[in-house]
């Protein structure tokens, strides 16, 4: 199970830290991820941790993705946001401990929480 919180209503330029706990039969210590979908579009991966760190072109620079495996915590952080930052973000983990960025290959995910950058 995957919870996120930390989504609200921002204004342009303004940050947002995500936080993703997982419990219960955890992979934690294997890939895990964010995704977002803004409105009438599909799901597209944001960020990715394994042994590394991976971000997609539009968030790369403005967001850190980091967890804390004691914790089985997973983190987003999100500065300088635009309005296009706004939808639904998912934080997804895989069986595997290899990352990917495709949403199919995904075990788990979350309900969601949702960002809204206002400009």
């Amino acid at each position: 199970q995957l919870e996120e919180s930390g989504g609200g209503s921002v204004q342009a330029g303004g940050s947002l830290r995500l936080s993703c706990v997982a419990s219960g039969k955890t992979y934690i210590s294997h890939c895990m991820g964010w995704f977002r979908q803004a409105p009438g579009k599909e799901r597209e991966w944001v960020a990715s941790i394994d042994d590394r760190t991976n971000y997609a072109d539009s968030v790369k620079g403005r967001s850190t993705i980091s967890k804390d495996n004691a914790k089985n915590t997973l983190y987003l952080q999100m500065n300088s946001l635009k309005p296009e930052d706004t939808g639904m973000y998912y934080c997804a983990a895989r069986k595997f401990r290899n990352c990917a960025v495709v949403a199919d290959l995904y075990n788990y995910w979350g309900q969601g929480t949702r960002v809204t950058v206002s400009s």
